[in-house]
């Protein structure tokens, strides 16, 4: 049993350092990497692209040889992609939804960019095992997309990582749609189009954000009769309404990215008792689920340690597997 959990141990240590790499790259230099660089490492040829990155942040962030290795072969390869332009702006919503520069209070509305080959998280965190890969993906021209700000720090985009980490909640919803968090619509738009929706009843806390959206956002929306929008505490909401009988879909949208996430992701499970035929999905899932993952086999890791407790090899498994932490946040 040791043996396992010394395995596990290893991975999730390697897991740790791929993913402060990658923090690193991406928080203090993601435009690093350039298109001289990648053309003159590939000769100008498009196909060895990806690699040729991958390659070259390998070799910026590791300390040997054999480090260089381990993390090309087994996360930066299966990780980095280059993306289309082209592509993300067939989306519907970017084809349609015309987002006006506007500031109100605490919320403003407006566009940023990523530069040609400036590396960013386009997709959730792609695990294999215990192998835990984040997927960097990068466009070879420059790139705009809308973004909401609250108090002048981003709250929500509708760029490549948002598009693809909403494609399976959107795929799943159906009837009567219950939506946490109302950004800049793009959920509330998506699902909205779909002829198996009814309804679309977001709950959203912020006045401001509101106002503008119903403003200019929601006018633009071909279905917005479909769309009802209640202001309202997300929690609140659930505990008293969310098991009516009204709704069935759900999905909880309410955090920026992991480190606020677990929490309210953690709260929000809670009540699912209160409603257990409702399907609930919830954004980012697979990446809080991981961070909680590694919680859990922290405190499995010092106690086994210590020899405080005696626990097999099935058991470490089964508590580490996304359907038993998924049941275990909610008793918390």
């Amino acid at each position: 049993m040791k043996d396992k959990i010394a395995e596990i141990k290893e991975r999730s240590d390697k897991n740790g350092k791929v993913l402060f790499f990658v923090a690193s790259y991406l928080n203090n230099c993601p435009t690093l990497v350039t298109k001289e660089i990648i053309e003159e490492i590939t000769n100008g040829e498009k196909a060895g692209e990806e690699r040729a990155f991958a390659s070259f942040l390998a070799n910026v962030f590791s300390e040997s040889d054999s480090e260089v290795s381990w993390l090309e072969r087994e996360y930066l390869f299966k990780g980095v992609k280059r993306l289309s332009t082209e592509e993300y702006l067939k989306n519907e919503y970017f084809k349609n939804i015309k987002i006006p520069r506007i500031k109100e209070k605490n919320w403003e509305f407006g566009y940023q960019s990523y530069k040609p080959y400036e590396g960013f998280i386009y997709r959730d965190i792609q695990v294999d095992g215990y192998t835990e890969i984040p997927q960097i993906g990068y466009f070879d021209k420059e790139f705009s997309f809308p973004t909401v700000y609250e108090n002048g720090q981003e709250w929500m985009a509708i760029k490549p990582n948002e598009i693809e980490t909403m494609k399976e909640p959107i795929e799943n919803a159906k009837g009567n749609v219950l939506v946490f968090g109302l950004g800049i619509g793009y959920f509330t738009y998506m699902v909205s189009q779909k002829q198996d929706v009814i309804s679309v009843c977001v709950v959203e806390r912020d006045e401001s954000a509101i106002s503008l959206f119903e403003k200019h956002i929601l006018p633009q929306f071909p279905n917005k009769h479909k769309i009802r929008i209640v202001r309202a505490d997300a929690f609140e909401y659930a505990k008293n309404e969310m098991a009516n009988g009204m709704f069935d879909y759900g999905f909880v949208d309410l955090w920026h990215d992991v480190s606020d996430g677990v929490d309210l992701y953690v709260k929000m499970k809670k009540y699912e008792a209160l409603c257990p035929n409702l399907h609930l999905d919830y954004w980012i899932e697979r990446s809080i689920i991981s961070s909680i993952r590694w919680s859990v086999f922290r405190g499995i890791y010092e106690k086994s340690k210590s020899g405080s407790i005696s626990i097999s090899e099935h058991e470490v498994e089964k508590y580490l597997t996304d359907s038993y932490l998924k049941s275990f946040v909610k008793f918390i």
